[in-house]
């Protein structure tokens, strides 16, 4: 493949509970068959990580997240400063696979194209729990479609496993910092929003899924817990309700519909059928966990809805009724701004 252009991989962190899997995350990247042109790791508000990171790794770029905090803020905080023509993310917790950003630039570089993702696959740090559902897998951040040959288009790519062309950025502003996981808590939607926003800019092009391009998630023993699933699962709700405010629900919802309908309810039916034929009693826990899940995810996005119209009503302005308008400052002296 061509590799003309430059590529920045940008790694955000903000606790030293991962500091092994950090290490094992920038190690990833030294393995790769095609080198990364620069990395970039942003500290979310941590000094003692930053200068534990920094002395690290002296020769790659550390900085402290300049804007607002969370994995929004630090991404855009390291897209702000990145070189490269493309930009891609690795979570902190994961490991790369050598091909994976060869595979991901190799689809990239389609003008036709604003970004790739890969496939997300689980490490266990502990047991792999029975009654977890492969179908709510991106409760643990990883992916949960059924695994294809060959490049499909998404509405977008998971955040954590991804490259996007810096004009996405340049275009349409960065990540919507109202939005995403601050810390340990477990909202999300961010990466969504963006690619909505930048089809929504260029409705002649797409966001593509790479399969190939892998990536192992490592998966605490805390998040195997039914109680960390409920909570995901009811976030999850309110942070689509908050993504719809901002891109509309057609655009918000789209791949929430057939998931939800069709996705799901298939699955339950396969998991209760298999019970009966095998008497297998973990697949009737799947089943219940699939719809325990739906459930939760439906009460939070209703109750983020209801919160919505309550605030307007009420003519109270919150960081979810203020109009975006991020500004990013690139290297070169560019700035974008983007008035919603």
């Amino acid at each position: 493949m061509a590799t003309t252009c430059n590529v920045t991989v940008i790694i955000c962190a903000y606790t030293q509970k991962r500091w092994d899997d950090l290490i094992a995350a920038v190690e990833s990247l030294h393995k790769q068959t095609r080198q990364p042109d620069e990395i970039i790791i942003v500290i979310d508000y941590n000094t003692e990580l930053f200068e534990r990171v920094r002395q690290r790794y002296p020769n790659i770029t550390v900085i402290e997240n300049s804007h607002l905090r969370g994995l929004s803020g630090a991404r855009n905080t390291g897209v702000a400063i990145a070189h490269g023509s493309y930009i891609a993310f690795l979570d902190d917790d994961a490991e790369a696979e050598p091909h994976w950003l060869e595979l991901l630039l190799k689809c990239c570089i389609d003008p036709h194209v604003l970004g790739v993702g890969g496939t997300v696959l689980p490490c266990w740090q502990g047991s792999h729990p029975a009654w977890f559902p492969s179908e709510f897998y991106w409760v643990i951040g990883c992916s949960y479609q059924t695994l294809l040959e060959s490049p499909v288009v998404v509405r977008n790519p998971y955040g954590g496993c991804t490259c996007i062309k810096r004009e996405v950025f340049q275009e349409t502003g960065g990540y919507h910092e109202g939005i995403g996981r601050v810390g340990i808590n477990f909202m999300g939607g961010e990466e969504a929003e963006l690619s909505i926003r930048a089809v929504q800019h260029w409705p002649e092009k797409v966001f593509l899924l790479e399969p190939k391009a892998l990536v192992y998630h490592h998966i605490s023993a805390e998040r195997t817990h039914l109680r960390y699933f409920l909570s995901r699962c009811y976030a999850e709700g309110l942070s689509k309700a908050l993504v719809s405010q901002y891109v509309g629900a057609k655009d918000g919802l789209s791949a929430e519909r057939s998931y939800a309908f069709v996705t799901l309810p298939l699955a339950v039916s396969r998991y209760i059928g298999s019970a009966l034929r095998h008497g297998d009693l973990h697949d009737l826990l799947r089943a219940g966990a699939i719809v325990l899940g739906l459930t939760m995810t439906a009460t939070g996005y209703i109750k983020g809805c209801l919160r919505r119209q309550s605030v307007r009503h009420l003519g109270i302005h919150t960081d979810a009724n203020i109009s975006f308008q991020p500004t990013l400052s690139f290297h070169n002296g560019d700035s974008k701004k983007v008035h919603f």
